[in-house]
């Protein structure tokens, strides 16, 4: 069935931008300067991730002096630390409901992150990357230089995009019955407490992984700082993203973002 790949008796469609295909499709027009830049993040988004890594920061650093007595002491001011502490979680949700508001890249990347298919989950596991990825170069519907299928952003992406806006919420919450705890019942009040501290440990554990694959990406750190990466860096790791830009000639907010594959949500 053309546009699709048996898998154990199972037929996968592929992703539009690949369904089909008669060259390979990662390698964009402009292959023969594939040191070449295009626009990943425009100057919204940057500051939209900017604004909200610093307020996290803000809030993980004061929650250390709070939390962590030898800190605690060696700093002081606690109500100063606290207030901070609260003001900064207060306002974590406002660059993202500002970025909804006013940039449309934001919004298109917001529609492509909340996208997961079946493709996604593959690869998030290594063996079912390479046995789909396989399957479509046997089948012949992806030259045998072309790789995984990946979008602007990948599982991985998506997971992250998805747990801190749910840890955010929590935290959120929680941090709201803890800074107006003579409102609520000791069992709530205790609740809150309990979950507040663990989300926020997991928080930290994600965001460092977070950094520690970011610094490990010259690359993936520029198109974040600058807004830019090589055309090489984008069709090694996100060739339906590079081959939708470089094509199109589309910068990443055009609407409606069509280098994912279909979701299955």
């Amino acid at each position: 069935m053309p546009g699709s790949v048996a898998r154990m008796g199972e037929t996968m469609p592929l992703p539009p931008e690949s369904s089909g295909a008669s060259a390979n499709p990662s390698v964009p027009d402009t292959h023969r300067d594939r040191g070449a830049r295009i626009l990943r993040f425009d100057l919204p988004e940057r500051w939209i991730h900017h604004s909200f890594a610093l307020l996290m920061g803000v809030c993980v650093v004061t929650a250390a002096m709070l939390y962590i007595p030898q800190i605690s002491l060696l700093v002081g001011q606690r109500f100063w630390v606290r207030t901070v502490h609260v003001g900064a979680g207060l306002l974590l949700l406002v660059p993202l409901v500002l970025g909804l508001v006013v940039s449309s890249g934001f919004r298109a990347d917001v529609r492509r992150l909340s996208r997961f298919s079946p493709f996604d989950w593959d690869w998030l596991r290594p063996s079912k990357r390479r046995e789909r990825l396989r399957g479509l170069h046997v089948s012949g519907q992806l030259p045998l230089t072309e790789p995984y299928p990946v979008g602007k952003f990948n599982a991985g992406q998506k997971l992250n995009a998805s747990f801190t806006l749910g840890a955010t919420l929590v935290m959120l919450a929680t941090g709201i019955v803890l800074a107006s705890s003579q409102l609520w019942p000791d069992q709530t009040r205790t609740g809150s407490t309990f979950v507040h501290d663990w989300v926020a440990l997991v928080v930290v554990v994600v965001a460092v992984g977070h950094l520690w694959r970011a610094l490990r990406d010259r690359q993936a750190l520029a198109g974040m700082r600058t807004g830019e990466v090589t055309v090489d860096w984008a069709v090694e790791h996100h060739p339906l993203w590079a081959r939708e830009v470089t094509r199109n000639r589309a910068g990443p907010g055009d609407e409606p973002p069509m280098s994912d594959p279909p979701s299955i949500l």
